[in-house]
């Protein structure tokens, strides 16, 4: 005789493999009466429980950050506040880890059901979670056609607004703020804000990147040596709009009358600076529920071959007081 499965369970009740393994292991989630019905059709089957209780929690997604991640500290926390409102709505508990140990990673993958990656680069650590055959997201970049489950923001799309945004006030020559070139979400950026220059004669963009032996001043001296005039400066984060307001008004220029700038993320430094700055908000809270969403679709249903979805959720230009028109030319 075969043996009898939670599949042939969940045929024989009309439910679901999920709904079956909530009941049969006493989880929230099902009514008694389902659960009733469930545990009576297993009797009758001759269903035999695991000699050990499973491993896996059912209840329970897996958070995975990078390590060492200052640069999206704070973004990170907008993404466990998404994700836990969303789980609760849902019944699951988010456990959340920071890769570093592989042995402790791969404890961590075993108690969970499902996995959302968050920003991890490392390809072990990657390899890792893929090869638990579990339902999984993540966010960050992927490797071209990648057969996974995304959410993310629009970083391209961002940098085409912002140089929109930048031209309609005036500006004619914009300066991306870059800092590290390594970062690939900058890069995005940078990509976009070039595309729509492209489309848009009579505009100038300059990438301002800067490492050890190089400064945000350097660059910026650079530019200015070379003969650009920029009136206006579109920051791959926050904190590189922190380090422009610096150089900017240490150089006796004005905020918005001389230059505007032009953040991204809209971070908390982005009302403690003065003028408080205008930016690109980063919905990282929506990363979160829409991964739990996603998973949840997946855990519902076993074995329903889904097919991969990116999910991109827009950045929102919150404007304040670091932008204005560009000063008139003599």
């Amino acid at each position: 005789m075969s043996k009898i499965t939670l599949r042939i369970i969940a045929e024989e009740t009309g439910l679901s493999k999920f709904a079956v393994s909530r009941a049969l292991s006493g989880k929230l989630g099902v009514s008694e009466e389902t659960r009733a019905r469930v545990t009576a059709v297993a009797e009758r089957l001759g269903y035999a429980r695991p000699e050990r209780p499973p491993v896996v929690q059912t209840s329970t997604i897996g958070a995975v950050f990078a390590n060492e991640d200052p640069v999206n500290g704070e973004m990170n926390i907008q993404i466990q506040n998404g994700l836990q409102s969303e789980a609760a709505r849902l019944g699951y508990t988010i456990h959340a880890h920071w890769a570093s140990d592989p042995r402790d990673l791969a404890r961590f993958i075993e108690r969970c059901a499902g996995i959302f990656s968050v920003n991890i680069r490392d390809k072990a650590a990657l390899a890792q979670i893929n090869a638990s055959g579990k339902p999984v997201v993540r966010a960050g970049w992927l490797e071209p056609l990648e057969q996974v489950d995304h959410v993310g923001g629009t970083d391209r799309e961002a940098g085409v607004a912002a140089g929109r945004y930048l031209f309609d006030l005036g500006h004619r020559e914009i300066v991306f703020v870059h800092g590290d070139i390594d970062l690939r979400g900058r890069r995005e950026r940078w990509h976009g804000l070039q595309e729509f220059a492209s489309a848009t004669p009579g505009l100038t963009c300059h990438d301002l990147t800067w490492g050890e032996d190089k400064s945000f001043s350097d660059g910026l001296d650079q530019i200015l040596a070379a003969g650009g005039r920029p009136t206006g400066f579109f920051c791959g984060h926050d904190g590189m709009a922190i380090t422009a307001y610096t150089d900017i008004l240490s150089r006796g220029w004005r905020i918005p009358r001389d230059v505007s700038v032009v953040g991204f993320g809209d971070f908390s430094a982005a009302t403690q600076v003065s003028p408080p700055l205008t930016t690109m908000k980063i919905r990282a809270s929506e990363f979160g529920r829409n991964a739990v969403r996603r998973l949840d679709a997946r855990l519902r249903n076993p074995d329903v071959d889904f097919a991969p979805v990116r999910m991109f959720v827009p950045n929102i230009l919150i404007e304040r007081g670091s932008a204005g028109p560009a000063p008139q030319q003599p």
